[in-house]
């Protein structure tokens, strides 16, 4: 027998009121917040109102996949958030009652449906009117063959302005997907998927889909969807859950138009491990539908694939501790993604990730670059030659390109190619805005680091290399302003500091300059610290912390990689050009050339400087010669 609730779009019970299609519910006329689990417990419990829904039942509707311990967490979770929505509590209940072991029961009334006046429908039917004249009906036959001709005439204008207009949406972003398996070592799933998410949305032509960076400071909090769009500069979020058991895996998500709290579109998912791909492909669709975007067949290139779950969960594990960005975390996520290929070797994703950490391994000390960059090639190229469409294996060649073999024309491209297949990947914009710095096209960089920083608006180096690269392009009171705002943003960053000291430098601003030093070395943490501090260090008048800076990056070099060019720019500001330049020859030859400062500072002290020419030109970069 159905419900009674079936063919009732909004369900009325006390102040609330319950949208059964959009998922919105309502106190006194004001939106509350209900995450798409406690929505489908709150529908079945006042489809039952009176009547237990036991935990069988809302086991078999909400998660359909055996689960014990993992279900229990998954449950209690969506019930608790119900009950916060509702103002609801478990020991006082006026509206969902918990029956221990058994499930819930709702007990508050319903409001009965707005229905037609019964009495007014008994009454008789008003009589007949008297049959017209020949000459009336003749009269009406005419008036209404006009009345057809104009609405077929207009009809189509009048069907599009009475039709509600859609909501304008251009820009969305991916809240973590909550993780309701009940085992916080399942983190890494829910994080994985948030990004296969954000890559699937990403591809969709007329989307801005903002970053894993910036929306992954937003797990578990308790901000409004409007104050996260708001920081985000966003006009929709996508946010929901996910629990997997076993070899199954179920996502509910749901689409919140910010402006106006409306939700316009929820949905689960319910699919085997190894359908996966699919999975993802099909949300970012329906979200596509949901806001009118076409989906063209090439933005759906890995929906139909298979992969093997193994191999899948492996690669999810290493991004897990890729994106963590820490030292010991690299070399699991080297051997993760070693695993993944292991057990699938035509999955493409796998390689690319292991490109993408080898890149990382002489920037933390791990391996110098002739011994690490030369398998974050191989590992891109063989990526690619698996899947063409992959975006991040064609940014990870790119870096490998112009940051270790100096090949500009083939890195371009590989940029280019990057940025054609996911318009929304800010990693290839903020490196493809570093290659325009280092090849002397400064005006195309900021145009690049500026799409960055739309696609990542909370990241600190995004941010900073923003600030860095209108500084070069001599846009330096606008440099000063972002850094200042990403330095009250992230004060640990401590890049951003030497960035403003440049910054200032450029302004002629010592005491800027000095002030910007002094941020820097009171955040600073025990151990190495960073060779551009100890240049400013020396430039205002601090040499003894800049001899300090060098001695400390002397003895980690007895423990870990570090490029002579760090050696050199310390040496740079103490006034010894000839000791930097040597050290540049040897940064050179290891091929441990940093772009960004070679590209600013260097080549503003050491460009007039007939060695420094000379290295320019070995590296196929354009004539230097602003050197002071």
């Amino acid at each position: 027998m159905p419900s009674p609730l079936e063919d009732r779009r909004v369900i009325r019970f006390g102040v609330f009121e319950l949208d059964v299609r959009s998922g919105e519910l309502r106190k006194q006329g004001l939106k509350t917040r209900l995450p798409p689990q406690s929505f489908q417990v709150l529908l079945m419990l006042l489809e039952a109102r009176g009547d237990v829904v036991t935990r069988d039942a809302l086991r078999r509707k909400l998660w359909a996949v055996d689960t014990s311990v993992d279900f229990d967490m998954g449950l209690g979770s969506a019930v608790k958030k119900l009950r916060d929505a509702l103002g609801d509590s478990a020991e006082n209940p006026r509206f969902v009652e918990t029956l221990p072991r058994r499930g819930y029961r709702f007990i508050a009334a319903i409001d009965p449906p707005v229905r037609a006046d019964p009495e007014a429908s008994a009454a008789p039917p008003p009589a007949l009117p008297a049959a017209p004249s020949r000459r009336r009906r003749l009269t009406l036959v005419t008036a209404g063959l006009l009345v057809i001709v104009a609405l077929a005439a207009g009809g189509w204008r009048l069907f599009r302005t009475t039709r509600a207009a859609p909501i304008p949406i251009q820009s969305v972003a991916v809240l973590p997907l909550e993780n309701l398996s009940g085992d916080r070592a399942q983190d890494y799933f829910a994080d994985g998927m948030t990004d296969a998410l954000i890559t699937e949305l990403a591809q969709i032509r007329g989307l801005r889909v903002i970053s894993r960076t910036s929306v992954m400071p937003y797990r578990g909090t308790d901000k409004k969807v409007g104050a996260i769009a708001r920081e985000l500069g966003v006009d929709a979020l996508v946010e929901g859950t996910v629990v997997r058991v076993g070899e199954r895996v179920r996502v509910t998500a749901q689409l919140i138009h910010a402006p106006t709290d409306r939700h316009l579109w929820a949905r689960s998912y319910d699919r085997e491990l190894r359908d996966v791909l699919a999975l993802q492909g099909e949300i970012a669709a329906a979200v596509a539908q949901a806001v009118e975007l076409e989906v063209r067949p090439g933005e759906r290139r890995r929906a139909g694939r298979r992969v093997d779950p193994d191999a899948y969960e492996a690669y999810l594990r290493g991004r897990f501790h890729w994106s963590a960005r820490e030292t010991g975390g690299l070399y699991k996520a080297i051997d993760y993604f070693e695993e993944a290929v292991r057990k699938d070797p035509t999955y493409a994703p796998g390689y690319s990730g292991l490109s993408d950490t080898y890149r990382l391994f002489d920037m933390h000390g791990l391996m110098p670059p002739r011994d690490s960059m030369p398998r974050a090639e191989a590992a891109a190229r063989k990526a690619i030659a698996l899947d063409d469409g992959l975006a991040e294996a064609h940014a990870s060649l790119a870096i490998v390109l112009f940051r270790y073999d100096w090949n500009w024309r083939e890195a371009e491209k590989e940029f280019q190619r990057a940025l054609e297949l996911d318009p929304s990947y800010a990693e290839a914009h903020r490196a493809y805005a570093v290659y325009l710095l280092a090849a002397r096209r400064p005006e195309q960089a900021v145009v690049e680091a500026r799409r960055a920083r739309a696609l990542s608006p909370l990241s600190p180096i995004v941010n900073t290399e923003l600030g860095l690269v209108l500084a070069s392009a001599g846009r330096v009171d606008e440099a000063i302003e972002e850094l200042k705002k990403t330095a009250a943003m992230d004060p640990t960053f401590l890049r951003v500091y030497h960035s403003l000291a440049i910054a200032y430098e450029r302004k002629g601003d010592r005491s800027g300059m000095a002030e910007a030093v002094a941020s820097g070395l009171s955040r600073s943490s025990p151990g190495p610290r960073s060779s551009w501090l100890g240049y400013f260090c020396a430039l205002t008048g601090r040499r003894r912390d800049a001899l300090g800076i060098l001695d400390e990056l002397e003895k980690s070099s007895r423990r870990e990689y570090i490029s002579p060019q760090s050696f050199a720019v310390v040496r740079l500001g103490l006034g010894d050009k000839d000791r930097a330049l040597s050290l540049l020859e040897k940064a050179y030859d290891e091929r441990a050339i940093e772009w960004l400062g070679f590209a600013t500072e260097l080549t503003e002290r050491l460009g007039d400087e007939p060695r420094f020419q000379a290295l320019a030109r070995r590296m196929g970069l354009p004539a230097v010669g602003r050197g002071r």
